[in-house]
C-alpha cells in the first residue's frame, strides 16, 4: 500500500513540475558526494599535521566557558531529578507525608542538613540567574567582554549568597 502511494505521489510530483517546464526527473548529481569531500579534508589535516579542530587541549578555560557549560550541566540535571522524584511518586507505594516522616527519622545533624540544603538550592539558583543572563543576551545587552566576565561574577556571587540565605531557612 505504501509503495502505491508513493509511486501515485511521486507521478503527481513530477506532472505539477513539468507544467512549469522544467523537468526534475532528470536532474544531474552534483561533482562530489559529501563523502568524498569529507575524505578530501582529512587526508590534507593529516598531511598538513594539523590538529583536529576545535578540541579541548586548544583552548584556554575561561570564566563564560566553564558558566556555559555549567548552565547546561545543571539544566539537564534539573530536568533529571524533577523526571525522577516524578517518576518516584507516581511509582513508590506510600504516599508523600510516609516517606517525610522517614527522613525526619534519620536525625541527621544540622551539618548535613544545611549542606543538603546548599546542595540543592545551588543549582536551581545559579541556573534561573544564569538564564536571565542570557534572557539579558537575547535582548541584545552585555556581549563586550569586560562585560560577559563582570555578568557572569555578579551571577556567581548572587547564586552563593542566595543559596546560603535559603540554606539558612
Amino acid at each position: 500500500m505504501a509503495l502505491l502511494l508513493r509511486t501515485v505521489a511521486r507521478q503527481g510530483l513530477y506532472s505539477s513540475r513539468s507544467q512549469f517546464g522544467v523537468l526534475y526527473r532528470h536532474a544531474v548529481p552534483m561533482g562530489t558526494a559529501a563523502n568524498e569531500e569529507m575524505d578530501k579534508f582529512w587526508a590534507k589535516n593529516t598531511r598538513l599535521n594539523r590538529p583536529m579542530s576545535p578540541h579541548m587541549t586548544i583552548y584556554k578555560w575561561s570564566v563564560p566557558m566553564a558558566m556555559s557549560i555549567s548552565h547546561r550541566g545543571t539544566g539537564i540535571a534539573l530536568s533529571s531529578g524533577i523526571s525522577a522524584f516524578a517518576l518516584a511518586a507516581l511509582v513508590l507505594p506510600e504516599s508523600y507525608p510516609y516517606y517525610l516522616d522517614l527522613i525526619h527519622s534519620l536525625t541527621f545533624g544540622p551539618q548535613f542538613l544545611a549542606f543538603s540544603k546548599f546542595a540543592l538550592a545551588f543549582p536551581v539558583v545559579y541556573h534561573t540567574f544564569n538564564g536571565i543572563r542570557h534572557l539579558a543576551w537575547d535582548a541584545g545587552k552585555g556581549f563586550k567582554i569586560p562585560e560577559v566576565y563582570r555578568s557572569g561574577y555578579v551571577v556567581l556571587g548572587l547564586t552563593v549568597l542566595t543559596s546560603i540565605g535559603l540554606a539558612a531557612m
